[in-house]
């Protein structure tokens, strides 16, 4: 059964512009044409977009999508490869994760030695201008 991008877009949740830039970019084969020059689909591309979609929702990026799609499309190799993004991946996000408590620990303490006063004595504007002022490193 083949049906057009706008059916697509609805069962996999992923905008028309989208879809157009996954074919362009080659994460997505280039569908065949109707003889109306219309995009059809069928249960690959939705099986595909879905991965895809998954992916960049765990926040992979366009180029470990694309070897993840190439490593699935293989199913007996080594998945040596596929930990090895994964964990990667896992290592971005948990520096991102330090990276942010850091942040929201020197934002309460800012916001704490707000004398919630007038702006010409804000503790949070002082700081902000002056980045030397603040005790973590971002």
């Amino acid at each position: 059964m083949a049906f057009a991008i706008g059916e697509l877009a609805r069962q996999t949740s992923v905008k028309v512009p989208t879809i157009r830039y996954y074919e362009q970019i080659g994460l997505l084969p280039e569908a065949p044409r109707s003889d109306g020059n219309r995009r059809l689909y069928g249960q690959a591309a939705v099986e595909r977009l879905r991965f895809i979609r998954h992916s960049r929702e765990l926040g992979f990026e366009i180029e470990d999508i694309r070897e993840l799609l190439s490593m699935a499309a293989q199913p007996q190799s080594s998945c040596h490869q596929v930990d090895s993004i994964a964990n990667n991946h896992l290592a971005e996000i948990e520096r991102r994760i330090a990276s942010l408590t850091a942040l929201k620990t020197e934002l309460g303490r800012m916001i704490a030695e707000c004398g919630h006063g007038r702006v010409c004595d804000c503790r949070i504007i002082e700081a902000l201008a002056d980045h030397s002022q603040c005790l973590s490193e971002h």
